[in-house]
Formats: C-alpha cells, structure tokens, sequence
C-alpha cells in the first residue's frame, strides 16, 4: 500500500491492548502506566541553575515553545498573543517554556513573530505577568538563520555554511554567509536579550539550538572556516560565548537549552509512492555530515556528540533541557510526528508512533547518563488519548524528567490540569494532529487550532485557510 491509508490512525486505538498490539505490529514499544491523579506526574521538581540555584516545580507537565505568527509589525505581542499565554497560564502546567522569540527583526522567522528589545520588552513583561505565580516560565531566544523570512518579500537566509540540498530551497549563495564578525555581535544582541528577558521578570531564558535555525546550523559546520566552524569547539563556540556572556551580566537569570538531539537528512514527497516522504535524492548515497547527532547516513541516530554538548552545557551551569528533533522545513516527520501532515509536507515514510518512540527512546538514554539533568521530553502530542498514559510511565522510569505539550497545548491546554485532577480527557479537544497550526502560518495566517478551537474556527483566517488547502491539494501556487 501506498500513501496514507498505510498507516493506523491513534483515535481508533480504543484501549490499551490495541495500542499494544498495534505496537508490536510495528516492532516498537512505548512504556505505559495508567495515569493517576497523585502519580508521577503530579510529582514536583526542580531545576538546579548553576547561577541562581534551585527552582522549584509543582509537576511533571510543560508547554513547548512554539513560533507564533500573530505579533504586530514590531515584534510586539498583540490580543491573540494574550489569548494563548492566558490559555498556557490556566494550563495547570508547572513549567511554561514561552514561545520562540527573535533577537532581531532580521532573525524573525515570519514577519509576525515576537521580537524582544527595548521597544517591545514592556509587552513582554506584561505577558508575564500573566502566568500563574507558582508556574516557571522562561523564552525562547532564536535567530532564524537559514530560515529567516522576516518580512513578505520572501525568505532572507543568512546561513552559517552552504548546505547542497537546503541552500536551494530557500535560495542561500556565499552572499548569505554569516561571517565572523556577525556573529560575535549576535552573541552580544543575545546576551543584552538575555538581560531585557530578566528585566521582564522571566525565570530562564533559552539559547535555542534546534530546528534548522541559526544556533542548530551551528553544531553541524563542518566545514565552516574560522572560529565558528570545523571541530566540536568551534562548532559550539558560538552556544558558549552566548551562555558565558549570560552568566557575567545576567547572573540572576537561569539559562536552558531547548536542542535537536538527532537531526536526519532533508525529505521530499515522492509522487510514485502516493507522496510518502523519502530522503532528497542530492542528500542520499554519500556520508551526510550535516546532521547533528547523526550516524552519517542521514537517517540514523549516533548521540556523541549531543552526549558531548550536554557534558558542556552543565559545565555551564545548564540544568534544563529540552529535547526535540530534526527540523520542520526538512524533515518534519523526525520532529513533529502527524497523521496529517501540512499541506506543503509529504506523508509520514512509517508509522508516525515509531518517530515517537525513537524520540522518547533517544532522550531515555540522554536523561539515564545525565541524571542530574532536569529533561523536558517532546513528540508526545501524536500520543493523543495515550499521551497521560505514556507520559506517566516514562517520568515513572526516568525516561525523562517532564512531558512537553506543544500542539496539545494549543487545541487542549488545560489537558495537565485535568490528568492532576483525575478527569477523563475531553476526546473533542485532543489534538489529532491535522497540522492546520502549521499549514495556516505557512499561507500567511494567524497561528491557533482551526479544527478544535472554538475561537479559531470563528476567526475570519479559517475561510482563507479553507481556499489555501484546496488550492494547495489541486496543485496550486496559493495566492497570498
């Protein structure tokens, strides 16, 4: 069989002796425990920050942070920004981790984005101030890199090597290198956000390195010349001069690491096999040397030098992390497992539970060798009605410490506080992975759950995602 009517969908799982047999049709396994209103997940925590010590967490649940595309023309945040931080405040989670945020305007990912300096920092703090006063809740500071498209013209990459597969599609050449010198004043605009972020009275900032952006590209530059390229040090130069710099003028302020633990080669849809996703033809049959905790095939994991990086990051003091994987723009299957994949993707090359496994099962063996790590795990959102079930038993074997929630936490924020209280899910909120939240964006539009959400299935942009869908799924450009 081809496309997707290969693949069992999670809804249809109806208990726990399917997901079990369906897993073991798939040669996987996934821990599982049943979710109890005192059990693990209930439990408290803390993260220990080698500047400011203890911080203190009332459970095992954390909202992700995710890119929004609903800021103003400035990077400031706007109502619909307030509507989704007040849905994370009531979450009932301990940790929220808030949304990516770009240094500069040139590093926005999209022209809305959030953008911290000194114009926009009393938004932020605003923003805050609206979070539960026992939540910890940190930002995500991102330079978009290769991916910056900071206003409607179309992208405006700026790339830390050139990529054979990658620099094509986003139209990268030698003019969009950064050079040296650009990034040591990037490491400066991070440290001075780092301080406007504790102004605004945020716990922890993020150096964020995941995803393709600026700080992952990175930790793959082989074969960048200079400071910033070639060996482990160089390639992590840049991650240690921001967090050095953070912790000399920003003492009071913890410092996290949200980071791509295994990175694959970029796919592409292939038309004979109904659109399922196949490694890029130009990235396959060679060594791969551009994947960050890649075994050199470019769909394989090796986590050495992730091992490496975490060694480091706790010489730094880092007692947070959070996993992830891959990349959105060229692998979002490895990141992001769905059912549904947006609209310009492809559909998933296996099962979308066996991307979650080997996320969970990569950070189980990252969290068992760094166990005075506070590790925050991702990819749990396909899970869906088993995502309290899973969840639980991983905290229960130290597979991580916390569960993230990223696009659960938009159609279904209040999920941890209705597995704290001992509730039964409402099946009408649980995020089934339709990917609208990614496919709205890509087209220009605001950022929020269409199918779930009441608000978003009112809003106004719903109607043009409709047309943009259709258009895109009849072969058309969409016009936007």
């Amino acid at each position: 069989m081809t496309g997707r009517e290969r693949l069992t969908q999670v809804k249809k799982l109806k208990s726990v002796e399917a997901l079990a047999d369906h897993l073991a049709s798939l040669s996987i396994t996934l821990p599982l425990s049943e979710p109890q209103a005192t059990g693990a997940l209930a439990s408290t925590t803390s993260i220990v920050d080698g500047s400011v010590g203890e911080l203190a967490i009332p459970n095992r649940f954390a909202v992700l942070p995710m890119e929004g595309w609903d800021g103003d023309a400035v990077g400031s945040p706007t109502e619909l920004v307030e509507r989704r931080w007040d849905r994370f405040a009531s979450s009932g989670a301990g940790l929220v981790w808030a949304e990516a945020t770009a240094v500069v305007p040139e590093g926005r990912a999209n022209p809305h984005q959030l953008v911290l300096n000194e114009a926009t920092v009393a938004g932020f703090a605003a923003l805050r101030a609206r979070m539960h006063p026992d939540q910890v809740v940190g930002l995500q500071l991102t330079h978009s890199g290769r991916y910056a498209r900071p206003d409607a013209d179309g992208p405006a990459p700026r790339i830390a090597y050139r990529h054979p597969v990658l620099d094509q599609r986003v139209g990268a050449d030698d003019s969009h290198l950064l050079t040296d010198d650009e990034l040591d004043q990037l490491v400066e605009i991070f440290v001075d956000r780092a301080g406007l972020a504790a102004e605004a009275g945020f716990d922890f900032v993020d150096v964020k390195a995941c995803h393709g952006y600026l700080g992952h590209e990175l930790l793959s530059a082989h074969d960048r010349p200079g400071r910033f390229g070639g060996d482990f040090a160089g390639r992590t130069r840049f991650f240690r001069a921001v967090v050095e710099g953070i912790r000399d003028a920003v003492p009071n302020l913890a410092v996290a690491l949200r980071l791509s633990i295994f990175d694959f080669a970029p796919f592409s849809a292939d038309a004979d096999a109904g659109g399922v996703g196949v490694v890029d033809p130009a990235s396959a049959g060679a060594l791969y040397r551009f994947a960050f905790g890649g075994d050199g095939t470019g769909a394989g994991i090796d986590l050495t030098e992730t091992d490496q990086l975490l060694d480091l990051s706790a010489q730094l003091g880092i007692g947070l992390i959070s996993t992830t994987a891959g990349s959105p723009y060229y692998c979002p299957h490895v990141q992001r497992p769905a059912y549904f994949p947006p609209s310009d993707g492809y559909l998933p090359p296996d099962d979308p539970l066996v991307d979650v496994t080997r996320q969970i099962d990569a950070t189980a063996e990252l969290a068992r060798r760094h166990p005075a790590m506070t590790i925050v795990g991702s990819g749990y959102s396909y899970l869906q009605q088993w995502l309290p079930a899973v969840g639980q038993a991983v905290i229960e074997t130290d597979g991580a410490t916390m569960v993230g929630l990223g696009r659960m936490a938009l159609s279904y924020p209040n999920l941890p506080d209705e597995v704290l209280a001992g509730r039964p899910l409402e099946n009408r909120l649980i995020c089934r992975t339709f990917s609208d939240c990614t496919t709205a964006p890509r087209a220009g539009l605001v950022s929020g759950c269409f199918p779930l959400d009441p608000f978003y299935k009112d809003h106004e942009h719903r109607v043009e995602l409709t047309r943009v869908k259709r258009e895109i799924k009849g072969g058309q450009a969409p016009a936007h």
